[in-house]
């Protein structure tokens, strides 16, 4: 398997070493991972859905590579990771588990398309041509495809990203341009509120927004996917229709404060 290689010297390092073993460590994530999944399928119970609809996705940023081969070791085969440079370190340095996803979930700078060329299966926050192009361009130069979800700022709030709810269907209209690029749907991160009412109305306009693109994008387009929900909202989101969840801190653990246009 050819292995990228190393970006500047100056990107994030990663402490832990490829070659540590998987059964070196306890691994409590399990018991975590057991409460989540048993909270989707009661989520998933009320709202009449099958669980099997629902893709959790473990938010891993800022999570070591110890901690992670020991996520891997209770069955996760895929992480969302929120900057490509901690992103790119960590597929490196786990390399030998060749059948981890990595999924990016946070905003992408065009110079650092060429990164996420390389290792990415997945990006949840396509809001750009610019972008889109860039990604493109290296994804042909590398024989690659990539799996895209276009990130919906659906609660209006100026720290997040995402196209405003009315820009959408132009732009998705411009994507099948695009031919390494695979969309699969919507994301949005919902409303940074205490009031549940505020924070249902995000995920209902990505499932509206939704609804109305099925019968408008163009050939190639698809609209299936529907990711919407982190750790302290999620049910909520599969009630309205999520089929990923980005669970972070349920799983890993409280991280240090970050910006509020970023997964929790």
């Amino acid at each position: 398997m050819h292995h990228p290689p190393a970006i500047k010297p100056n990107q994030p390092t990663v402490n832990s070493p490829s070659t540590m073993p998987m059964t070196d460590f306890p691994n409590p994530l399990n018991s975590n991972l057991s409460v989540i999944r048993a909270r989707i399928e009661c989520a998933c119970r009320a709202a009449d859905r099958d669980p099997a609809e629902v893709r959790l996705l473990p938010v891993s940023k800022t999570v070591d590579v110890a901690t992670l081969r020991a996520a891997y070791s209770a069955g996760l085969r895929e992480l969302g990771e929120n900057k490509v440079q901690e992103a790119l370190a960590k597929s490196e340095v786990m390399a030998d588990l060749t059948d981890l996803r990595w999924v990016l979930i946070g905003h992408l700078q065009t110079n650092k398309a060429k990164y996420a060329a390389r290792f990415a299966s997945e990006f949840q926050a396509l809001d750009s041509l610019r972008v889109a192009e860039a990604l493109d361009v290296h994804l042909q130069k590398l024989g690659r495809g990539l799996d895209v979800l276009v990130q919906v700022n659906t609660s209006g709030e100026a720290s997040k990203f995402g196209l405003p709810p009315e820009e959408v269907e132009g732009f998705v209209r411009q994507l099948p341009a695009f031919t390494a690029l695979r969309v699969h749907g919507l994301m949005t991160l919902a409303a940074l509120s205490s009031d549940q009412a505020e924070v249902r109305r995000c995920f209902v306009r990505l499932r509206e927004l939704r609804e109305r693109l099925r019968q408008s994008a163009p050939e190639g387009v698809h609209m299936d996917e529907l990711s919407m929900g982190m750790s302290g909202d999620f049910e909520m989101a599969i009630a309205e229709g999520a089929t990923t969840v980005r669970v972070g801190s349920a799983i890993f653990g409280q991280r240090p404060a970050i910006r509020p246009d970023t997964d929790a």
